[in-house]
């Protein structure tokens, strides 16, 4: 899928998205690993903000998105939070930040949506200082060996629909990237997946 037609399947769930902030399903999982977040951050894909309840007060904030409309989301929501946010209208597959920038790397529900999702995480490697920690909420292939298979009948629907692939080996990425596996959690029949990591 071309990118311009990806982003604009983004411009349209926006609304959406915002309305998930304060009771989506995800809520509980989101707060266990993202409130660890620290000094300054950078959240990949960051879409209309949904992880911002769960941010401190004192880090500095990044955000980065390839879509206009969810960073207008992210922007009107950020108004109702104490830290500095910074939002940039950019693909993270293309983006250039220098090495060692950041102290923390979010990324949540967006490596279905890369082309070369290893490269990405070779390049929050790079931007990670040594010390830091990369925090990661992402949706993939099921342990339950149905819904796994139901998973890959409907990743090409999903993928023209929603843009975002619904069977990745989010384990497997992680090990063929640069980065260093700290910890792994599976919830909801093994389809979400925890991960904390380091350069």
């Amino acid at each position: 899928m071309d990118r311009q037609s990806l982003i604009h399947k983004f411009d349209k769930q926006a609304k959406k998205y915002d309305k998930r902030r304060k009771n989506g399903q995800a809520y509980k999982f989101r707060q266990r690993i993202f409130q660890e977040a620290q000094g300054n951050v950078l959240e990949v894909a960051i879409g209309s903000g949904l992880n911002f309840p769960f941010y401190s007060r004192d880090i500095e904030l990044t955000g980065l998105d390839f879509s206009p409309e969810m960073l207008k989301a992210a922007q009107n929501a950020a108004k109702d939070y104490p830290f500095k946010t910074t939002l940039i209208q950019k693909d993270v597959e293309t983006v250039e930040f220098k090495e060692n920038s950041f102290d923390t790397i979010i990324s949540s529900a967006s490596l279905c949506a890369y082309q070369e999702p290893v490269d990405v995480l070779n390049s929050f490697q790079k931007w990670c200082k040594p010390e830091g920690k990369i925090l990661m909420m992402e949706h993939g292939v099921s342990t339950n060996k149905l819904l796994a298979g139901l998973q890959k009948a409907l990743d090409p629907l999903a993928l023209r629909l929603v843009g975002c692939h619904q069977n990745r080996n989010i384990p497997d990425i992680v090990k063929k990237s640069d980065l260093k596996l700290i910890r792994e959690e599976r919830y909801l029949a093994g389809y979400l997946y925890l991960i904390w990591a380091k350069p």
